[in-house]
């Protein structure tokens, strides 16, 4: 059982490699355009502040993912009982810098922004 649980981490982890490359090529296009365009596109931030003559923006993505439990743990006279399923909240947190009213750059923050 504890293979299994070795295996769905690292399918997680190693899924994430493509998948950061490809968002932060998504999110690079903002970099240059206006505050409105992104605004526009993106809707609403989750949070803004200003610091040193800057905006951020900042927009929140969670998600659940249930890892299914397993009727049996161990074997033979072993057996103790299931693995309950097991909850995770998945977060990435993209955050815009704002200068001018031009988007400057980005930045992720996250176990799921890949």
């Amino acid at each position: 059982m504890r293979r299994l649980w070795l295996i769905v981490l690292v399918a997680l982890v190693g899924g994430c490699s493509n998948g950061l490359a490809a968002r932060q090529a998504e999110l690079a296009q903002w970099v240059g355009k206006p505050e409105t365009n992104l605004l526009a596109v993106m809707g609403a931030p989750t949070r803004t502040y200003e610091a040193g003559g800057m905006k951020f923006l900042t927009y929140d993505d969670r998600q659940v993912q249930i890892l299914p439990g397993s009727p049996y743990f161990g074997a033979g006279l072993w057996n103790a009982g299931g693995i309950p399923p097991t909850v995770m909240t998945l977060v990435c947190e993209t955050t815009f810098t704002i200068a001018d009213g031009i988007v400057r750059s980005f930045s992720l923050r996250g176990n799921a922004c890949g």
